[in-house]
């Protein structure tokens, strides 16, 4: 629900800033580039139409890191009114091209940690393991209490977990093991991970749940909250809190700062 607030509050605010200055004609439609899953497009999408908002706005999904790299490297010229990203890399693109604009949010009030005030947190993301104790049972594996646990002979091609080069939920798996680990045996431990992931290692943060959802994997590493919501529809889904511990990570929204529009109205409308 957060999502769909927060979501919603900064781009009906952009929308009507757009109608104010005379903009929002069919070749002017708000462009959202975002590394969103599809649940939370879906729930961006839905509030939006709710609202009224139909046919306004372009959703472009892109991985992690396409569009980090993209934000990093065109900075203000980038063809989006709005990104949602990791906020660690609009934080890097804001310090290397100061290309977002200020949002003074109410709903940033309420926030815990305090953010810049330029991005809007949208996502809590934590991750977890999580096991099909179907396929489990029918292949005699053990249930793993560690992710160095996936490193064993008996669960070669049988982990799905995010490529790290695609995926920020893949980021997750990463801290756990070199924070637990060190770098030189963390190391040592993700080449494992790699090589019993074989065809399983994805490009995406809800890959992992859906190769364990089907069978093709017995096990996954990817966001905790939606092994959760699997085990609650009834699936035979289990999600573990690994011995290493689980990371989180927050992804924000920010609206891109356009030289050829008038940030002093776009602010304003954004309060």
């Amino acid at each position: 629900m957060k999502i769909k607030l927060v979501i919603l509050g900064i781009i009906c605010a952009v929308l009507l800033y757009f109608s104010y200055v005379g903009l929002g004609a069919s070749s002017d439609k708000i462009i959202i580039q975002t590394n969103a899953d599809e649940e939370a497009i879906a729930a961006m999408e839905t509030a939006l139409d709710h609202h009224g908002y139909k046919g306004q706005y372009i959703v472009q999904p892109q991985s992690t890191s396409e569009l980090g790299g993209k934000i990093m490297a065109e900075g203000k010229s980038i063809d989006a009114d709005i990104v949602t990203q990791a906020s660690y890399y609009l934080e890097s693109a804001q310090k290397e091209h100061h290309m977002f604009v200020p949002i003074h949010s109410t709903m940033n009030q309420h926030e815990l940690k305090q953010y810049p005030d330029y991005m809007s947190p949208i996502l809590g993301n934590m991750g977890s393991l999580f096991v099909n104790t179907k396929v489990l049972k029918e292949k005699h594996l053990p249930v793993p209490k560690s992710i160095k646990d996936l490193t064993k002979p008996e669960y070669k091609n049988e982990i799905s977990f995010p490529n790290i080069m695609d995926s920020s939920t893949g980021w997750l798996l990463l801290q756990g093991v070199i924070s637990e680990y060190g770098d030189k045996e963390g190391q040592q431990i993700i080449k494992k991970l790699i090589v019993n992931a074989g065809p399983h290692l994805e490009s995406s943060g809800s890959g992992p749940l859906k190769k364990v959802q089907s069978g093709e994997a017995a096990v996954g590493a990817g966001l905790r909250n939606q092994a959760i919501d699997a085990e609650k529809d009834g699936e035979p889904i289990k999600y573990i809190d690994p011995s290493e511990g689980n990371f989180s990570l927050t992804e924000a929204a920010a609206v891109v700062k356009k030289a050829a529009r008038n940030n002093k109205k776009q602010r304003k409308w954004l309060k």
